[in-house]
């Protein structure tokens, strides 16, 4: 729609402006043509002007658009990772006080001090993720507001176009400049560090026997098919959560790793993996404390048990089929980083079932693929004085 305005005149003739001067950037009459500030220049008249750097503006307000709409659903997923946090610190919350029933004429103190940290780690990343919000969102109203202003100029007649235009390209071109918002990586809350070896940790202060787990779940890089128990020390598959897209996530399998990933000593497992018809563990190559979204295949070493059948693979070199008699309901993996070996046994006869021989220099985080309902649990160690498992 047009622009009411009066048309405006130069400046210096009282004419109307009905050229452009290409030179120069600006409307002009004439009067101004003819005249030596503009020998030698180039014209056009206004409406063509107007018409070309009304299609380049507009491309200009496409691009916007899109980064607009970008922002805008990174900041839903913020809102989202903000909703988590909370969620999780309340989920985990219970869980430590129900551990702690079972102690508690023992552990008062202790657990004040968990609920303590984990409450100081909600606030710590809640206030983080908030600020980022904040940010976005001041970042999302001045690029609504830069839209606004570009539209209301190509809104304007040719002449009042073409003398806001170098403004409008300026601020179009600083809004483009802005940078693209990013996923938060560690944003969620680290459950494994309250939770994990919960009962283990206190009884170092009690002097008791407790149970251990040489394993523990990171929730946080769980597929959003999987579900991890309380305990973090089984999963199983059974329905899509509505969970954020946080980086340490893997998406393209339904597989979750340890919350630790090792890269020295030796270390060992045992995978009770039931009745269940297939499944696959092992370990996974990543980098320390950033296990990415793109979880690399080809760095996987790992034993799956399908169709009957069992093999064991490395990465993309062809799997091997494993010499097993009879149905195992356990597994054993054994990893020694000083050796650079990862074996395969069977616990209940100690046959060595398969070994791989490590070649990646990154930790090796332990690998769980859960294909169905049937959970695959760590199955936990009886200790007395520090937590260990037959070789």
């Amino acid at each position: 729609m047009a622009s009411s305005e009066p048309e405006p005149l130069c400046d210096l003739h009282g004419e109307k402006l009905k050229l452009f001067c290409q030179d120069h950037q600006q409307p002009v009459c004439t009067i101004c043509r003819d005249s030596k500030a503009h020998s030698n220049h180039r014209f056009t008249p206004v409406n063509e002007a107007a018409e070309d750097y009304k299609e380049e503006l507009t491309g200009f307000l496409s691009l916007i658009q899109e980064k607009h709409r970008f922002f805008v659903e990174i900041n839903g997923n913020y809102n989202q990772t903000a909703e988590h946090i909370h969620v999780q610190a309340q989920h985990t919350e219970k869980q430590i006080r129900e551990s702690f029933k079972k102690l508690r004429a023992f552990l008062q103190v202790e657990e004040d001090a968990r609920i303590a940290a984990l409450k100081q780690e909600e606030q710590q990343k809640t206030r983080a993720v908030t600020e980022k919000i904040k940010r976005l969102e001041a970042d999302i109203e001045a690029l609504s507001e830069t839209i606004k202003s570009t539209e209301q100029d190509l809104r304007d007649t040719d002449v009042s176009f073409l003398q806001k235009y170098l403004t409008a390209v300026e601020r179009v071109q600083l809004s483009l400049l802005v940078d693209d918002p990013k996923l938060i990586p560690g944003a969620l809350i680290n459950v494994p560090k309250h939770l994990g070896n919960l009962s283990f940790d206190v009884w170092n202060k009690m002097k008791q026997v407790v149970s251990y787990s040489p394993v523990i779940l990171d929730p946080n890089t769980a597929h959003p098919d999987l579900i991890i128990s309380d305990g973090l020390t089984s999963v199983r598959r059974e329905r899509r959560q509505d969970l954020p897209r946080n980086p340490e996530r893997i998406q393209s399998y339904p597989s979750v790793l340890g919350s630790e990933g090792f890269d020295s000593k030796a270390h060992s497992w045992d995978v009770e993996v039931g009745d269940s018809p297939v499944w696959s563990v092992g370990v996974l190559a990543a980098p320390a404390q950033n296990q990415n979204t793109a979880h690399d295949p080809s760095k996987l070493l790992r034993v799956a048990y399908c169709d009957g059948a069992y093999t064991a693979d490395a990465g993309s070199n062809r799997p091997v089929n494993l010499a097993v008699k009879k149905n195992l309901k356990r597994i054993r993996l054994h990893l020694d980083c000083e050796r650079k070996r990862l074996t395969v046994v069977d616990p209940e006869t100690k046959a060595n079932l398969h070994t791989f021989t490590v070649s990646h220099s990154e930790p090796l985080y332990p690998y769980f693929n859960a294909v169905n309902a049937q959970a695959l649990k760590i199955a936990p160690v009886m200790v007395s004085a520090a937590p260990c498992l037959d070789a």
